[in-house]
């Protein structure tokens, strides 16, 4: 049996009203796709090149570890429409109308700073901000590995908005899997004319801290609005400060201290 391929197979069909709407979509018989479901039976050349285009994956990417295809997809898929607002969301409406263009910051970044839950270590995410009509949207994926295998044993997805006010960068994002963490971060904006890196402070209540709420100072590096997605996924996860897998500067830029005659965290602009 081909396990990943039927299990990747089932993810994506999730994401669709049906398994049947999915295989009147493709045009697929549906007791030939419950084979391919089972994995006791692998599609033709042609089946396959016609599911990857109907699902927006790669064949390659049709037979990865599943947990790196869910991560992959969760980047990619486009936030669902927004339902009409309601009397309480007017005040966040009332946010967009008076937000600045965030175009420039369109693309993919690692995250960086202090894990509130793994003491020591330094969580380095991978995530996204792309744009919806005249709103933009947030994407951030955080991975646990297997310290000795390096398999993906556990992961973390988010979603949220932007908004740019006050020559400051916001974002609010909610853990989207389970809906139990929301995370506020404010960064300054850059005034340089090639995009590398953002700053700025960052406050939560994740769940394996008992949910006390916590600070910290956070770094976003720019990648690129178009980047090989497995590989990037690949070098998220949690790493020691000294790693080789962190920039050098980032474990001092991210080092939570509160300096004497200073009563708030604060980060310098930079």
């Amino acid at each position: 049996m081909d396990d990943d391929f039927s299990r990747n197979l089932a993810l994506l069909c999730s994401y669709h009203a049906s398994i049947a709407d999915a295989c009147r979509r493709l045009g697929i018989n549906r007791q030939q796709f419950n084979k391919y479901l089972s994995g006791h039976t692998r599609p033709s050349r042609r089946n396959m090149r016609r599911m990857c285009d109907f699902f927006g994956v790669t064949e390659a990417e049709m037979l990865m570890e599943p947990a790196q295809l869910e991560q992959i997809v969760a980047l990619r898929r486009k936030p669902e429409p927004m339902p009409q607002l309601r009397r309480p969301l007017m005040h966040v409406e009332a946010l967009y109308r008076r937000s600045q263009s965030l175009e420039k910051y369109v693309g993919f970044y690692y995250r960086y700073f202090y894990s509130f839950g793994n003491k020591g270590l330094i969580t380095k995410s991978l995530a996204s901000i792309r744009r919806e009509g005249n709103q933009y949207y947030w994407k951030n994926i955080e991975v646990a590995r297997h310290p000795d295998t390096g398999k993906t044993i556990g992961f973390s997805k988010y979603a949220g908005t932007l908004l740019y006010l006050a020559d400051r960068i916001h974002i609010v994002e909610y853990e989207s899997l389970d809906f139990t963490s929301i995370t506020q971060v404010t960064l300054y904006p850059s005034h340089q004319h090639r995009l590398f890196r953002l700053i700025g402070i960052q406050t939560g209540g994740p769940t394996r801290r008992g949910r006390k709420p916590g600070a910290s100072k956070v770094a976003l590096d720019y990648l690129g609005k178009d980047i090989d997605l497995r590989k990037a996924l690949a070098g998220a996860g949690l790493f020691p400060p000294e790693s080789k897998a962190l920039p050098a500067d980032i474990a001092e830029l991210v080092a939570n201290r509160i300096l004497p005659g200073a009563y708030v965290l604060e980060v310098d602009e930079p």
